[in-house]
């Protein structure tokens, strides 16, 4: 049966896939358009299995939310170039797997594949494997979360990063309460926290903290509370722990509040080793553990969301915490930030790597 350039344009519409591959499949179906339809899907499959090895570690990060359940999905779709998870396509179907998630609730992506997909007759794992062959790169949904409630999200950076902050308050104005989701949401994006306050730490998270505090404090000698330092410095020179140069040099520069410049690195190691081995004498002195409580508050500033400082200070200036407060006071709301998911596209993965000489060469060949 013959078949026509119209046939072919016809089938590339439905298909997505290139013309010369919508030709050879016109081709070997004798011009039998449905048929063709069907050789197509089958290498969508087989094309799947031969890029499955290769490395998808860009794409994006892609949010929905069902306004009528309240159910929000933040989820990762992988690609192999950072350019793929830019295309029209490649948006479209993570949108309707977050939409196919939301309305489902899929235990695992393992569940999710075998769901159909929104806006499809199709499963999702077939519609993935349709898409492999008009992108011609190797596609993976990697994870989601479902989250319900009073969600507000925020993706940065074209996917790089997307953000889901859930609240339980009473305001009732969307924009107002969008807009401060949505600051808080770009806090996350930016500053990446760890844990939603001080109060989310465990009790062995914070003691593990504190005891990698303590040897991290008595591995930088020049860190360490002067009287401790003192010490660890008469220990060196009165045992010659030290090399003759640097007993020199320290006694020529202990005023200096540059002394570290002159000694070696022999000396400061040896320091290191000495306020090691004194640990249990160290952690009970109050100079010391007054020190290390000092950088503990300090990181839980750091890793806790309602402890950091507000990154939009030309709206507040202070914590997140006294943000919300604020907004709260002003509204006459009750708010209160529940919980946040904070997804980085390719976060953990192997990343690929082009060079783009060698590519070149081997096209010229």
């Amino acid at each position: 049966m013959a078949f026509t350039a119209q046939d072919v344009k016809n089938l590339r519409e439905k298909t997505g896939v290139g013309m010369m591959e919508c030709k050879k499949a016109l081709t070997e179906a004798d011009g039998d358009m449905d048929k063709a339809f069907e050789i197509l899907r089958e290498r969508g499959l087989a094309a799947s299995a031969k890029k499955a090895s290769r490395i998808a570690a860009e794409g994006a990060i892609i949010a929905f939310t069902d306004e009528d359940s309240k159910t929000t999905v933040l989820l990762e779709i992988n690609s192999e170039t950072d350019f793929v998870g830019k295309n029209d396509k490649f948006q479209e179907f993570g949108l309707n797997v977050a939409k196919t998630i939301a309305a489902n609730k899929p235990a695992s992506v393992e569940e999710l594949a075998s769901l159909q997909l929104v806006g499809s007759d199709r499963t999702v794992e077939e519609s993935l494997h349709d898409l492999i062959l008009v992108i011609g790169e190797n596609l993976k949904i990697r994870r989601y979360e479902i989250i319900e409630g009073d969600v507000v999200t925020y993706i940065h950076g074209g996917g790089a990063v997307g953000v889901a902050v859930k609240f339980e308050t009473n305001l009732n104005d969307k924009a107002e309460f969008v807009a401060m989701g949505k600051n808080i949401a770009m806090q996350i994006a930016a500053m990446s926290p760890e844990y939603l306050g001080k109060d989310s730490i465990s009790a062995d998270e914070l003691a593990k903290m504190k005891s990698i505090t303590i040897d991290s404090s008595l591995n930088k000698p020049d860190s360490l509370p002067k009287p401790i330092l003192n010490k660890l410095i008469e220990k060196a020179c009165s045992e010659k722990l030290w090399s003759d140069e640097d007993i020199a040099a320290y006694e020529e520069q202990k005023k200096s509040p540059y002394l570290f410049n002159f000694l070696s690195k022999e000396a400061v190691a040896t320091l290191a080793e000495l306020a090691i081995a004194g640990k249990e004498e160290f952690i009970n002195d109050k100079i010391f553990a007054g020190a290390v409580e000092g950088r503990i508050k300090k990181q839980i500033k750091e890793i806790c969301l309602l402890e950091q400082a507000f990154v939009r200070s030309d709206l507040f200036d202070g914590t997140v915490a006294g943000y919300v407060a604020q907004v709260a006071k002003t509204t006459g709301a009750d708010i209160n930030v529940v919980s946040f998911v904070r997804l980085v596209k390719g976060e953990g993965l192997e990343k690929r790597e082009d060079n783009f000489a060698d590519e070149v060469a081997s096209m010229m060949k």
